[in-house]
């Protein structure tokens, strides 16, 4: 007697070269999927690299504790000092670090695969700028305040991205002219934000200024749950849309003949796109350079064909966490922005990938 169909099947299934190295996973006899094992490989260490620079951070500083005592105030535990200063002082921090970064990872990932070129991130797209724009109205107008700040980033971001696509819509959007029309606008928008602090009086001038370098000091608890809820509440609408973003990658006409309505696919992840950059703008304010180099060195490390969410994420909140923590120890005790190093750390990543090129 021969085996049954549903092995003979799997046994095909399991046979099948899919150009590099898969695992097949199974729960129970209907559910089953399958995992790439190097990007499953580059997430997990990108995120035990992330969660040890996290355990330094929060044991580094005026008040210095071992990893050991660190984990230990973590689960509760050790002197009432290390407990509030690791879970009550530092650890807002690193967290909002860590999703700031992943949000950053995510939101460059989509455009660079909407775009289909390395350069369609968000702050090179003007999204960023926008932001900034919204926070400058806000704080001249409205004075300060985390949420009027995030209400004012979110709706310049929102407002900046729809001025993009309309302007870049001939028949459809093409990434290379949203690329050339975002750089466009946000020249026009940086020359705006150079007057609005010019016009501004000294104190709203000054805190605009320091909020648009990018910074995580002074963040608490308090911004801690809105970046959670609403990152949350993105990552599931991205979860809700599958795999549709690989296939636009492919082309729109590759995706169309394969079900998928391009137009309206691409609108929604372009909105995703903008709320995750906004969500960390309101935040921190404009961090450069995470979104635009967050999915390249993703895709190198883990040799995908094109952008991956995931890796992106992962190597996103790893770039931000340890940016964050040379600005509070390499100058220590001063505290530099972390949007100085990241920007430090985009202009060394630029040079990398020039000299690539000139060497093929």
């Amino acid at each position: 007697m021969g085996a049954p169909p549903e092995a003979d099947n799997a046994r095909r299934a399991e046979r099948v070269d899919f150009g590099r190295r898969v695992l097949t996973v199974r729960a129970g006899r209907h559910v089953s999927g399958r995992i790439a094992v190097r990007p499953a490989l580059v997430c997990g260490l990108l995120t035990l690299a992330a969660l040890t620079i996290a355990v330094l951070a929060l044991g580094t500083g005026e008040f210095t504790l071992p990893p050991d005592r660190v984990v230990r105030a973590l689960a509760g535990e050790g002197t009432r000092a290390a407990r509030l200063v690791v879970v009550e002082w530092r650890l807002p921090r690193v967290l909002l670090a860590l999703m700031i970064g992943a949000a950053l990872g995510l939101a460059g990932a989509i455009f660079q695969a909407l775009t289909r070129n390395p350069l369609g991130s968000p702050d090179v797209i003007g999204f960023n700028t926008g932001a900034y724009t919204g926070v400058l109205v806000v704080t001249v107008v409205a004075g300060n305040g985390y949420y009027p700040i995030a209400a004012g980033a979110l709706v310049g971001g929102l407002a900046t991205a729809v001025v993009v696509y309309l302007l870049a819509f001939r028949r459809g959007v093409q990434g290379f002219r949203l690329i050339i029309v975002g750089i466009a606008i946000s020249a026009m928008l940086g020359s705006a934000n150079q007057w609005f602090i010019a016009e501004a009086d000294l104190q709203a001038a000054f805190a605009a200024a320091l909020w648009g370098q990018g910074s995580l000091n002074g963040l608490g608890w308090a911004q801690v749950t809105p970046v959670a809820v609403a990152l949350g509440a993105l990552c599931l609408a991205l979860v809700a849309y599958g795999p549709r973003l690989a296939l636009l990658e492919m082309g729109e006409d590759a995706a169309a003949s394969l079900g998928v309505r391009a137009g309206a696919v691409r609108l929604a992840y372009l909105v995703i796109g903008v709320a995750l950059t906004a969500v960390a703008t309101a935040a921190a304010g404009p961090i450069s350079f995470v979104a635009l180099a967050a999915p390249q060195l993703a895709r190198r490390l883990t040799r995908t064909p094109g952008i991956a969410l995931l890796p992106s994420a992962a190597m996103g909140a790893f770039l931000l966490m340890l940016s964050d923590w040379l600005a509070q120890r390499a100058f220590a005790p001063t505290q530099l922005p972390v949007g100085v190093v990241t920007v430090s750390v985009g202009g060394v990543y630029f040079v990398w990938l020039l000299a690539r090129q000139a060497r093929r």
